[in-house]
């Protein structure tokens, strides 16, 4: 397993190089100049602005920045944002916390929904339970975050006034009053990106219980007088779980992917929020850092989730 994991994580290095390569180079060629919001200020005057473009590289072609960005990247440095002007690391690292904050509680809740609805369902397939979750599960899969978002926003907010619109990130969480308050600004976002992570999941699950409840070694274990909820739990979910395991992996890069629109939605002061603003501003550093972290996750998730299948079913083997 250990030459396994070593083996994979070599091949993730050049595939992380070529993301890296092709997200810059459609940064760079694409339209947007950085120094737009200075065109726009005729206090700065036009050499001005050309100093602040030959300090940030800008005057340089497109591969010898990335290069430069390569370089910096290898000694642990993210390059400075061209609209703050601030290292790039410390934008990310304000703004994490609030992130973390709300794709955690959102992936907890989906899981914590999704696992007892899908083993239910596959357990009593086609009654009204079973009918009933699997049209909301289609209904979450299909239906876009932003339009889930806005409907929210609309019928808690707006009509019942249930929770606030927008996310106070100043809200300092100091008392009991203060944590509920924390509590109802986040239950939208946390929703909206538990909806359809929850669909997943319980689709998933459901399809792949109905796969093993008719096998064999369930009929045995039945057979040797087990109860069916015992049977069920320790070892059909078991069995279950393991082609499962890789889309609750990759499920936590596709949330993060997910909280863009959702900070956005409800102005959440969090990387997503930091990710269109920076597109929309032609910030480079900001726009590259944050995408190739995506990237990361995506690959490091894959390599867990190869681990986990082994480590659930006893029959796959790495070498």
């Amino acid at each position: 397993m250990g030459r396994y994991v070593l083996r994979r994580l070599l091949i993730a290095i050049p595939t992380l190089l070529v993301i890296s390569f092709i997200i810059f180079a459609i940064l760079t060629l694409a339209p947007g100049d950085p120094m737009a919001q200075f065109g726009r200020n005729p206090s700065v005057p036009e050499e001005v602005r050309e100093r602040i473009r030959v300090s940030l590289g800008l005057d340089q072609p497109w591969y010898i920045r990335y290069v430069r960005w390569l370089g910096a990247l290898a000694q642990g440095e993210w390059g400075f944002s061209f609209a703050s002007r601030v290292p790039v690391s410390d934008l990310i690292m304000q703004r994490l916390p609030q992130t973390l904050w709300t794709v955690g509680v959102a992936y907890l809740v989906a899981l914590a929904i999704a696992i007892p609805i899908g083993i239910i369902s596959a357990v009593r397939q086609y009654s009204w339970f079973d009918k009933i979750a699997t049209t909301f599960a289609f209904i979450g899969f299909s239906v876009p975050p932003f339009a889930i978002g806005l409907l929210a926003i609309l019928v808690f907010a707006v009509q019942l006034r249930w929770f606030p619109m927008i996310y106070d990130t100043t809200l300092q969480v100091n008392s009991l009053e203060a944590f509920g308050q924390q509590l109802r600004q986040i239950a939208m976002p946390v929703f909206v990106l538990a909806i359809q992570q929850s669909a997943d999941v319980t689709r998933f699950l459901r399809s792949s219980m109905l796969d093993n409840l008719p096998l064999d070694y369930v009929r045995t274990a039945k057979s040797k007088g087990l109860a069916d909820q015992l049977v069920v739990t320790r070892h059909v979910l078991r069995n279950s779980m393991i082609p499962v395991v890789a889309l609750m992996s990759l499920g936590i890069p596709g949330i993060f992917a997910g909280a863009i629109i959702t900070e956005n939605l409800f102005r959440v002061n969090g990387i997503g929020e930091l990710l269109i603003r920076s597109t929309q501003n032609s910030d480079t550093p900001v726009v590259m850092a944050i995408t190739f972290i995506y990237a990361i996750l995506v690959v490091v998730f894959n390599i867990i989730a190869d681990v986990i299948y082994g480590l659930l079913d006893p029959r796959i083997r790495y070498s």
